[in-house]
């Protein structure tokens, strides 16, 4: 195992950081090891026993691997498994296993960090295997699942890479603008990051993986967005509205005539439907200021002079008068 290892000593607390050591480097069988002793020691060790409820969970799915025998439908598998471990978090995380009940949120942190780079790696493998002699390097579905495996494995210019081919590839994909959006900005280039995330949220905001970014600018607004009472799916919808409000997405720019053609004719349709439906629809409330909000954007671009934005500006009033204060602050 390394002087590395032993340079921690046989506390629990060097067998723990050994463990998500071990983890990080892609050696699960040596993460358990470490853990068993530290538990040795310290039978009730609340972080212990978390983390190995943690490893063990996911031990568990990656035993059904035998039953995939192509690659690709190996890594799809363990991406596949996400949502059901954050439910699995949100459920161990509501007793004993929670900052609340004595666990230092650093330390959860720490954990769930290790955890993650040692999945997607594992996926990520996969992954590889198809890339190998130039073959599937132009299938932008496989780019973007390996330039996400990257992500979090963390090699962020890599994932950048993959996911700059992908969008390449397939133009206006929220699920690939989103995740190149997140990259970049945990690049630090915010600017590159805001103007991605904007056009991801406008084109599809049910293509984004919320729950799997890791932008602070996004998961703040999310929260925020959520707080507000929108969840579910519509929690995705009122994202960019928001992000509009606050000035996240504050990056604006003209648009070409095919575009602008294709937003006016978006809003006529999303017009007719929110006065034939009203509120049956919760998306299309949303959608309906958010592609409002892209128009005025593009008459500002052109320091447009005919009152084409006071009509519009009028009508995001009419549908939601306090957002349209909120706007004009």
């Amino acid at each position: 195992m390394g002087d590395s290892y032993l340079a921690m000593g046989e506390t629990v607390e060097g067998f723990i950081q050994n463990a998500y050591e071990s983890l990080r480097n892609g050696d699960e069988n040596a993460a358990q090891g470490f853990l068993k002793k530290a538990m040795s020691i310290d039978f009730e060790h609340s972080e212990v026993l978390y983390a190995l409820k943690c490893l063990n969970w996911w031990l568990e799915k990656l035993r059904r691997l035998e039953n995939f025998s192509d690659p690709y439908e190996q890594g799809g598998f363990i991406l596949s498994q996400w949502d059901s471990y954050y439910d699995f978090l949100g459920r161990i995380g509501k007793g004993r296993f929670s900052a609340e009940a004595g666990i230092p949120l650093e330390a959860l942190d720490s954990c769930q960090y290790a955890m993650k780079r040692f999945v997607f790696s594992r996926a990520m493998s996969y992954f590889l295997l198809l890339f190998r002699e130039g073959m599937n390097q132009q299938d932008p579905v496989l780019l973007l699942r390996t330039g996400r495996c990257c992500k979090g494995a963390g090699d962020l210019e890599e994932a950048a890479n993959y996911l700059e081919q992908a969008n390449r590839l397939k133009r206006d994909d929220s699920a690939i603008l989103s995740e190149l959006a997140d990259v970049k900005d945990l690049l630090r280039e915010a600017r590159a990051a805001k103007v991605l995330f904007k056009e991801a949220f406008y084109f599809d905001p049910q293509g984004v993986d919320l729950w799997g970014l890791e932008s602070e600018m996004i998961r703040s607004l999310r929260d925020k967005v959520r707080d507000m009472g929108h969840t579910g799916t519509e929690l995705a919808e009122w994202i960019p509205v928001w992000g509009c409000i606050e000035d996240v997405f504050s990056i604006k720019r003209e648009l070409k005539p095919v575009e602008l053609g294709r937003l006016k004719q978006s809003i006529l349709s999303l017009e007719n439907e929110y006065r034939s439906k009203g509120s049956d629809n919760p998306h299309v409330k949303p959608r309906l200021l958010n592609r409002y909000f892209w128009l005025v954007d593009h008459y500002q671009c052109i320091r447009d002079s005919s009152g084409l934005i006071d009509e519009t500006m009028l009508k995001i009033k009419f549908i939601d008068p306090v957002l349209y204060d909120r706007y004009r602050m």
